[in-house]
């Protein structure tokens, strides 16, 4: 099973490919950084921390790898996980920064998680209540992820899979077809977070 890990320097590429390589073998994890690189992976992850903005620009600044990466997702129909701002840029567009596209995988836009009692970053454990029968999700309604982030998908949203609340419901993941994001980071979600990553692995969509 050989994944790979988009390198667009703007992920948390160590924790990913480390969870990953614990579950398949290091010799099956490789980081892609060009377009030709995606022709060796089976199933492709992409990460992301820090603003949709910076992370979009980023990804846009490697030439031909937003087309490839839309070849590998859309046309040739591979298992495709985004984590984190992975997850946001499936969508539409963010708010953050000012209006961005993203890659339109999903429907569904990013919008800032509203301020009140609760504290923004929303930082720590949550627990996940999935809202659709899901293999990558299996075992795992009502256990407990790790976030941070300020932004998020609503959980309105016609692709949202599981919500979770911080302030008010919102999306922690959505996907469809052959493509799955997780707003919080299962590399760092211990047994629960091995758990989901292991059901991507085995996933046939």
């Amino acid at each position: 099973m050989r994944v790979g890990i988009l390198d667009y320097d703007s992920g948390n590429l160590h924790s990913a490919a480390k969870a990953f390589a614990h579950l398949c073998g290091a010799g099956n994890v490789r980081l892609v950084r060009r377009p030709q690189e995606l022709a060796d992976a089976e199933r492709l992850v992409l990460p992301g921390v820090g603003a949709f903005a910076a992370c979009a620009k980023a990804l846009r600044a490697r030439p031909g790898l937003e087309a490839a990466l839309k070849r590998f997702v859309l046309e040739e129909k591979r298992p495709f996980l985004g984590i984190c701002v992975g997850m946001q840029l499936m969508g539409d567009a963010s708010q953050e920064h000012g209006r961005t596209a993203g890659l339109g995988f999903v429907a569904g836009e990013i919008r800032a998680l509203p301020p009140g009692a609760h504290k923004i970053p929303h930082m720590g454990w949550n627990q996940l209540r999935c809202r659709a029968p899901h293999p990558v999700l299996d075992g795992l309604d009502g256990r407990d992820f790790y976030f941070v982030h300020s932004w998020a998908a609503s959980a309105r949203a016609p692709s949202c899979l599981a919500a979770c609340e911080h302030g008010q419901d919102f999306c922690a993941v959505w996907g469809r077809a052959n493509m799955i994001g997780t707003q919080f980071h299962p590399e760092k979600s211990q047994r629960a977070g091995l758990a989901l990553l292991d059901n991507f692995l085995r996933w046939q969509p």
